[in-house]
């Protein structure tokens, strides 16, 4: 029965393969508009992931992410050292500067200021270079988005100099940092050298670092620098979801996202439930043939969701492959750079796919449920 049931469904192949393109395209949509999704909205905590020294960030009282950021008092820094339970506090400086490369071409960059000491923050991927090479004068680590925009078409190597408010800025290394959300090129140097390079300002201090001692807890740590303090403290784990927050409350992308995720929702379920609906009705006589035979419905139904199966798993195959080739191809793409297809995301389609397949075999159940053997004798 099963080979009949496979026979019936590839009988018509224009049907058949309307059926699986249905399939394939509302897989592909989806995965590639939530894989972008998810990509895009954790850029904005790029920044505070690629910090793994630190599991403490303090911030002025009014900041609500990275992104946007009043400066502390030089002090402040001091005051949070001061406090019990806190095994060290270092400076960081995070801003954005007009670097400009040997050609005149000029772009906004993100700059990253570190402890001079420690160096708190240096990005852990290093694909040209070392972290240590930050405390030669005038030297920044470039991510490799940036360096292929100043130096487009050039080997990835050290030694190469741009300029930032009239000043020298020697690449001494190339990071494989992660991408922010505005895809700018991302500095890092030490505090001291960011200063210079911004220009002296009242108040620099974007935040201070902090870690606690051995045995506190990072959440008690976190309340006791804010009642000391009168300053804003987040764990890195929960700054990371205030950046999240942010942009999912205050731009367009969920809404844009949701409505292209909710049409490919609508022509999967619809096209292929239709379709599917239509290709059991023209197999009515079929079925009615298979039942005068003495097959049981359990038996019909059995088919019924073998071809559903056969159709969705298809499409879904079909349509995740389609998927995962554009990201491999757009992977180095700078734009989208570091977009991927997460694992849960294909689990979840496949869940999707499963439920859109079962409500179209559902109605085609339904109506062979109540057909009656004598319709094959009918003209």
């Amino acid at each position: 029965m099963n080979f009949v049931a496979l026979k019936m469904l590839t009988a018509d192949r224009a049907k058949y393969f309307g059926l699986i393109f249905a399939i394939a395209f509302a897989s592909f949509l989806l995965a590639n508009q939530v894989s972008i999704f998810i990509g895009i909205m954790t850029r904005p905590a790029s920044q505070i992931r690629d910090v793994v020294d630190a599991d403490i960030w303090v911030m002025d009282p009014q900041t609500l992410y990275d992104g946007e950021v009043s400066a502390l008092r030089d002090y402040d820094l001091y005051r949070v050292r001061s406090v019990p339970g806190v095994k060290w506090a270092v400076p960081l400086y995070k801003g954005t500067g007009r670097a400009k490369g040997p050609d005149g071409k000029f772009r906004t960059v993100i700059l990253m200021g570190l402890d001079d000491a420690s160096l708190v923050g240096t990005p852990r991927k290093m694909l040209v270079g070392s972290i240590y090479d930050l405390r030669l004068p005038d030297a920044a680590i470039i991510d490799k988005a940036g360096y292929s925009y100043f130096f487009p078409g050039q080997p990835l190597r050290a030694g190469r100099t741009l300029q930032m408010n009239e000043k020298r800025v020697l690449i001494v290394g190339i990071s494989d940092a992660s991408a922010p959300f505005q895809s700018f090129p991302v500095l890092h140097t030490r505090y001291s050298q960011a200063i210079g390079f911004v220009g002296r300002e009242r108040n620099l201090l974007s935040f201070v670092l902090a870690k606690p001692a051995e045995g506190v807890p990072v959440e008690e740590a976190c309340r006791r620098i804010e009642a000391a303090t009168g300053l804003r403290v987040r764990s890195s784990a929960a700054f990371s979801g205030d950046a999240f927050r942010f942009y999912m409350r205050n731009t367009g992308i969920p809404i844009n996202f949701g409505i292209t995720v909710v049409i490919a929702l609508i022509v999967g379920t619809v096209v292929a439930g239709q379709t599917f609906y239509i290709f059991t009705i023209e197999n009515l006589r079929q079925f009615g043939t298979l039942k005068a035979i003495g097959v049981t419905n359990r038996r019909i139904v059995g088919m019924i969701l073998l071809q559903a199966i056969v159709v969705g798993g298809t499409g879904y195959a079909l349509g995740l492959g389609m998927a995962a080739a554009f990201f491999s191809i757009t992977l180095n793409y700078l734009p989208t750079r570091g977009i991927v297809l997460p694992w849960q995301v294909m689990a979840g389609i496949a869940a999707v796919i499963l439920i859109v397949v079962g409500l179209a075999s559902l109605m085609s159940i339904r109506r062979v449920l109540v057909l009656e053997p004598a319709v094959v004798f009918r003209s």
